[in-house]
């Protein structure tokens, strides 16, 4: 009927001897292979009770090793008979009514694919003479993805739409072996002699087909990361956020081809080799710098700087015109930086995107000259003070053209 586990964990002691002839994982796998034929490691030796076992079939009284890491599988004329996901040595009994044709523990994993077990068991009778193949449980690294051309995508942050040519690569895993065995991997896999299920492999085309949906899934998952208000709406995160770009990433496979749901499948992380931005968005990216340095704590204290050079400029021009300059200098700074004070309730940057233009209109800073009150004043004098406030560009034209008329009797 299945499976009857011997023992857990590493073989040791006296099961050494006895188990001279089992089956085991081929050598020199390949970190990125996702699924091998399992194969004797001997040839009986005269112990034990598999006379008549090969490299492709198990019989009864094969003995099997499931390493740490793998899950194995039996298949029977292409259909799954068993399944152990527990490491540790186990003995095939297809007439021992205490055998079992499913092992996986009693973790989260476990649970996954018990339901997917019952789903893709196999109906009838388990047959003596059955296939075994390891399925590789731990990550897959090596995954690459590119783009050759440019990939675009909305930005939050930008508020527009940018593009780039990137290139990484991912780490995979297989999250549901049935799954994964059932749905995706190709038949001339699961045969006698079979080769190994490489996704690295070039001649692999079921590989080939992940490495193509993955790079069509791309602005997809570029626009699922710059748009989570979680990762800070903030493109230059992505580089140095595996995790996270990652699950973007899976969100956005998972969505456009069911890789965990239909296939086992799932990516875990990822390694942004390079981004090269287009023109647009670089020239985009250096006005957003700018606007950042201007905001906040640094902003004011450029302001700041400017108000100071301002106003000692004036003072050196000496005389009741530089003193008129530092007082009405001293009230304008004190409007700006109040202004530039108030708590900020948005970002440093705002796109000004479908914005309508505002009709900016400037107030004379100087109040305390009225038109009324200068006819008493040596007009030569007050033009000269009103010409400085012009070029310092405190008063308005308007407001000079103003006061020259009423002086002059215009």
């Amino acid at each position: 009927m299945g499976f009857i586990k011997a023992f857990s964990g590493a073989i040791s002691g006296t099961f050494a001897n006895e188990w001279q002839d089992f089956y085991k994982p081929r050598a020199n796998v390949p970190a990125t292979a996702g699924l091998f034929q399992a194969i004797p490691s001997s040839q009986n030796n005269g112990v034990g009770e598999n006379y008549k076992g090969n490299e492709n079939i198990i019989s009864n009284g094969s003995k099997i090793i499931v390493p740490e890491g793998t899950a194995l599988i039996t298949i029977q004329d292409g259909a799954i008979t068993g399944f152990i996901a527990e490491p540790g040595g186990f003995e095939f009994r297809s007439d021992d009514p205490n055998s079992q044709s499913f092992f996986a523990g009693d973790g989260i994993f476990s649970s996954t694919l018990k339901a997917t077990w019952e789903k893709v068991k196999f109906g009838g009778q388990p047959g003596s003479q059955q296939l075994a193949f390891y399925v590789n449980l731990k990550e897959i690294p090596n995954n690459r993805f590119g783009t050759q051309s440019e990939i675009y995508w909305d930005d939050a942050f930008f508020g527009t739409q940018v593009g780039a040519v990137t290139r990484g690569t991912y780490t995979l895993k297989i999250v549901d072996p049935l799954l994964f065995v059932k749905n995706f991997v190709p038949t001339k896999y699961l045969q006698p002699n079979a080769p190994i299920f490489d996704f690295a492999d070039m001649d692999n085309d079921a590989g080939a087909q992940l490495f193509n949906e993955v790079v069509g899934c791309l602005s997809a998952a570029f626009s699922n990361y710059t748009n989570d208000p979680s990762k800070g709406n903030r493109i230059s995160k992505i580089q140095g956020d595996q995790l996270g770009f990652a699950q973007s990433l899976s969100t956005a496979v998972e969505d456009a081809y069911q890789w965990k749901s239909n296939r086992g499948l799932e990516i875990v992380k990822t390694a942004i080799l390079a981004i090269e931005y287009d023109e647009d968005t670089k020239e985009l990216m250096k006005n957003v710098k700018a606007a950042d340095a201007l905001s906040g704590a640094r902003g004011n204290a450029f302001m700041q700087q400017s108000i100071a050079r301002g106003m000692e400029a004036a003072g050196n021009n000496g005389g009741g015109a530089g003193m008129a300059f530092m007082g009405m200098g001293m009230n304008a700074s004190n409007n700006v930086m109040g202004a530039m004070q108030q708590p900020q309730t948005q970002s440093s940057y705002q796109p000004a995107f479908n914005q309508q233009p505002v009709q900016q209109t400037t107030q004379p800073m100087d109040q305390s000259v009225q038109p009324q009150q200068v006819n008493t004043q040596d007009p030569m004098v007050v033009l000269t003070e009103k010409k400085k406030l012009l070029d310092a560009g405190l008063i308005t034209q308007e407001d000079y053209d103003k006061i020259k008329a009423q002086l002059l009797g215009i």
